[in-house]
């Protein structure tokens, strides 16, 4: 399609003749020309998208044109990227009468190269213009901006309709679920997919429950009037009563009246299936009255938002679908697959093959029944199972059996704002079952100017709004989830990212090379390289790529390191996290567009002093790269919103020298746009550079190592600025090293986390005002007093950590009513702890609970009976007769755990962070194991 290049071109465009227009000096005429062309041809592009993604459309013209525009606006776009490198390259940094004769002879230089472009842009006017006159002969509609819906109106063989007719015998893996809403039905409202829905509506039980019965499938572009007719033709003809006199002229406002009437004194039900749009319900509630009588409502929808915008005003349940059990997919598949031969069973020659297609299904019936279908057209032998299994992302996008499937999975994306189209298609660069950083992959978007900008908000902030909107949709996958419930991990689904895959190839929008597909050819604007060899690698020089993301690649010679910033001139995001590199030239500061960089857990030591040339980077990640000290060049980077510099040597058993920082130059404070600071070494730099970081007022973390007593006043008034402040960790030069946080004259009222590593005379007393805090972390502290008063009333607590000596008394005492949304809990490392009290109502939804070392508590806590939401328990390095307090038969303490699912030991047997071993207690029965953390 051709709206995901063009729009986002557009949007450039303006924002260059709005903003940047002096780089456009001598062409913005010609720009602010290509630009209307671009708008007019934008106000029915969807139309003409639609037409050359219609398989019935029989003309290959309207396809011919919106792949020429496609490759027109791509080349629109490289040559302002070029343009403005350009102007970059050649712009004069001198002043008076040197700078007056440094322009001179640069204009006398550049003479030729303006005649250059001045060609090219009346070559690029003249692609359009024709472009714009061929669109003529096909008559596209114009359409307002919005969704990319106009592809609803195109004819194709639904196979969500096979769903409604099938018997009892042919579905697999619904019969709980359908005795599930068939009870909610006649007690409260329920929300499902067309299968399990359909199959419960027409349950004898539903029937007999209800006076009349309606089932409205509900189209993208539905119209209301048409729905309300629907429903009451449906409930006359269930009734066999005559049809309502004259309904075909009647209004929305007779129709809602009409109904509202009929249903009066009956108890009726109705089926809405496949809602899109989350406003639906806002037009059709009022002609479906609350007579309470019992009547139902149930919706199907692939949007969780519609499912929470119904319940603003009703009493809603939400069933969500789950994906086959691996069982239940084996079962359907082989049911298709093999159903007019083997009585239905997998064949064992190809049993390896048959599961592994299964696998790349995921639970997703649809697919399990096409796919399913497919095969049992074909010869049972490997050769074909084999075909399919290697290639079943190509067979989607031509085989007929297939289409159908590829459809509906494409409906969701279709629907998609054409600047969440190019979030999501940009997933697809990362590789089959990748569980992607999220924090990540959104800098990648903004660094890609996919996220618009909105006011009192944050590029950030939107772009996580981008994601749960995606997730909402059904489109991406959540793999992990933070502590506070924040989306910390994504994934695509293996057969959606096939399909993906196929449409960036389509659009140009990247080229994935891996094994499966080295070969790089065509114009695109982002790569992906994953498990390449070298030999591949070293041909790839394309200067118009925006996005390199490198993954499971072994070898980066410093041969082709440095010619690699020259061959990749306009890059915007340079991923080479995990990548084997130890060295950046100094032809990195030659990216002008560079906008995200990420050395992430590379062996890189040194950053060139042209980093400081970057003056468009927004994301510097260096964190478990061996980068030390930062260049004074950074402060030239204006536009620098995150900088993470750390390294963590899991060599070393857990303290302050487990993790460092970097060392950073006096001249920070021109840094005004910085969000994250994380972390800092304070020890080189002195109170200068601390009182600079007072004027960082946009900072969201900051992390900073080797506090001394001394710069803690320093400190303490340069936070007191940072109003926007969410996450601060602040680390002493020693364990023995007095940090003094009290004097914070105005702690930021914003704070959600808190680290404290370093001795404490007392805690600060403004820690209770901040209701904003999730997570608390204090090691070192040396408290004598019980620090649980705190901590107890904060609203919002989610996770509390005292370890590693942060307390050194002898009990710590849980009181009923504290901590009503602790999740959390650690206790490591408290060596004078005598006892551990838990009252009845403490902690009430406490899920997680860690304790030990702790040699003074020779028994189980008491208490921990009470805490009947906790799923997992950790005792790290306990006392023998504690241990064997726990066992199933003689433990004396045992009756105290015996509701908790998992239990596990842990014991030192080496150096290093993870020199420990972990042994589940077995009592547990039927249980998986947790991953540990």
């Amino acid at each position: 399609m051709a709206e995901t290049v063009v729009s986002p071109l557009i949007d450039k465009l303006i924002s260059l003749l709005t903003q940047e227009a002096e780089l456009l000096s001598g062409i913005d005429g010609e720009v602010a020309d290509i630009k209307d062309e671009l708008e007019s041809i934008q106000s029915f592009l969807k139309d003409a998208d639609a037409r050359a993604a219609a398989e019935e459309d029989m003309s290959e013209g309207v396809k011919t044109w919106v792949k020429q525009l496609r490759e027109v606006a791509l080349r629109i776009d490289v040559f302002i990227d070029e343009y403005l490198l350009q102007m970059a390259q050649h712009h004069p940094q001198r002043h008076g009468l040197s700078g007056f004769l440094y322009k001179s002879a640069r204009f006398i230089k550049m003479l030729k190269p303006h005649h250059e472009i001045a060609t090219k842009v009346q070559e690029i006017k003249a692609s359009l213009q024709k472009i714009m006159v061929r669109s003529e002969s096909y008559r596209f509609q114009t359409a307002g901006q919005g969704s990319s819906s106009s592809a609803q109106n195109v004819r194709w063989n639904d196979p969500r309709k096979n769903s409604l007719y099938l018997t009892d015998a042919d579905v697999v893996g619904i019969e709980a679920p359908r005795e599930k809403l068939i009870g909610l039905l006649v007690k409260e409202p329920s929300h499902r997919k067309t299968t399990l829905a359909k199959k419960v509506y027409d349950h004898q039980t539903v029937r007999g429950h209800f006076d009349c019965h309606a089932w409205i499938p509900v189209s993208q572009s539905f119209n209301v009037e048409d729905l309300l007719r629907s429903m009451i033709n449906q409930f006359c003809k269930g009734r066999m009563e005559s049809p309502v006199s004259g309904i075909d002229a009647m209004d929305e406002e007779s129709l809602i009246n009409e109904l509202r009437d009929y249903l009066q004194q009956k108890r009726y039900v109705v089926v809405f299936d496949d809602v899109w749009k989350i406003d639906f319900w806002e037009d059709i509630r009022l002609a479906l009255l609350d007579n309470n009588k019992g009547s139902r409502i149930m919706i199907t929808t692939r949007n969780t938002e519609v499912a929470d915008f119904c319940k603003k005003d009703s009493d809603v349940h939400v069933h969500k679908l789950q994906a086959l059990p691996s069982g239940k997919a084996w079962e359907l598949f082989c049911k298709r697959a093999f159903q007019f031969e083997l009585g239905g069973n997998c064949a064992p020659e190809l049993e390896k093959l048959s599961r592994g297609i299964v696998e790349k299904c995921e639970g997703l019936p649809l697919a399990i029944v096409a796919i399913g279908g497919l095969l049992s057209t074909k010869d049972k032998t490997i050769t074909n199972w084999k075909n399919l299994h290697d290639s079943i992302g190509f067979e989607l996008g031509r085989n007929p059996h297939l289409a159908g499937v590829n459809k509906i999975l494409s409906l969701s994306y279709e629907d998609l704002p054409y600047n969440l189209k190019s979030c999501f298609l940009y997933i697809s660069m990362y590789p089959e079952d990748y569980s992607i950083n999220c924090i990540r992959l959104i800098r990648q978007w903004i660094a890609e100017g996919f996220v618009k900008k909105f006011e009192g908000k944050t590029f950030e902030e939107v772009a996580e709004e981008y994601m749960i909107e995606l997730i909402h949709r059904s489109l991406v996958q959540v793999s992990k989830v933070n502590f506070d419930g924040k989306v910390r991990k994504c994934r695509l689904h293996d057969l959606l990212r096939e399909i993906v895959l196929q449409k960036v190839k389509d659009l140009s929008f990247c080229q994935v090379l891996s094994k499966q597909e080295s070969t790089y050819e065509g114009i695109t604007r982002r790569m992906s390289v994953d498990r390449v060899s070298y030999d591949v690698l070293k041909e790839c020089k394309d200067t118009g790529i925006h996005s390199l993301l490198l993954f499971n690649i072994n070898e980066l010679p410093k041969s082709f390191i440095s010619t690699f910033f020259v061959d990749f001139k306009l890059l915007k995001v340079m991923d080479f996290e995990d990548a084997p590199l130890d060295h950046i030239p100094e032809d990195v500061g030659s990216l002008f567009h560079l906008r995200y960089l990420s050395l992430r857990n590379t062996r890189v030591e040194m950053l060139p002093k042209s980093i400081g040339k970057l003056q468009n980077l927004e994301t510097l990640d260096l964190k478990q790269s061996l980068v030390s000290d930062i260049p004074v060049e950074i402060k030239k980077l204006r536009k620098l919103q995150h900088l993470i510099a750390y390294y963590r040597d899991n060599k070393l058993d857990f303290s302050l020298a487990w993790e460092k920082g970097v060392k950073i130059e006096k001249g920070i404070e021109c840094l005004k746009y910085l969000q994250k600071l994380y972390h800092v070494e304070l020890n080189h730099g002195g109170v200068d550079l601390i009182k600079e970081l007072g004027k960082l007022r946009q900072l969201r973390k900051l992390g900073v190592k080797n506090l001394t007593k001394e710069t803690m006043r320093a400190l303490c008034a340069s936070i007191g600025n940072m109003n926007h402040l969410e996450s601060l960790d602040v680390s002493s030069i020693s364990e023995n090293e007095i940090i003094d946080l009290q004097s914070i004259s105005s702690p930021p009222q914003c704070l959600q986390r808190l680290y404290i590593k370093g001795c404490l005379e007392k805690l600060p007393e403004w820690i209770p005002q901040l209701q904003h805090l999730v997570r608390i972390k204090i090691f070192w502290s040396k408290l004598s007093d019980d620090p649980l008063k705190a901590f107890q009333n904060l609203p919002n607590l989610l996770e509390l950590s005292i370890s590693y000596q942060a307390y050194i008394g002898e009990q710590l005492h849980f009181q009923k009513g504290g901590f009503p949304k602790l999740k959390i809990l650690s206790l490591e490392d408290l060596y004078g702890l005598y006892s551990l009290m838990i009252d009845e109502g403490a902690s009430p939804l406490l899920e997680r609970l860690v304790i030990g070392p702790c040699p003074q508590l020779k028994e189980v806590p008491s208490g921990i009976q009470h805490l009947r939401n906790l799923k997992e328990l950790r005792f790290l390095d306990m006392p023998k007769e504690f241990e064997e307090s726990l066992d199933l038969e003689q433990g004396s303490c045992f009756r105290i755990v015996e509701h908790v699912p998992f239990i596990y030991l842990r014991h030192k047997i080496g150096p290093g962070y993870y020199g420990y071993d972990w042994n589940r207690i077995p009592f547990q029965a039927n249980q998986p194991e947790l991953p540990l953390k």
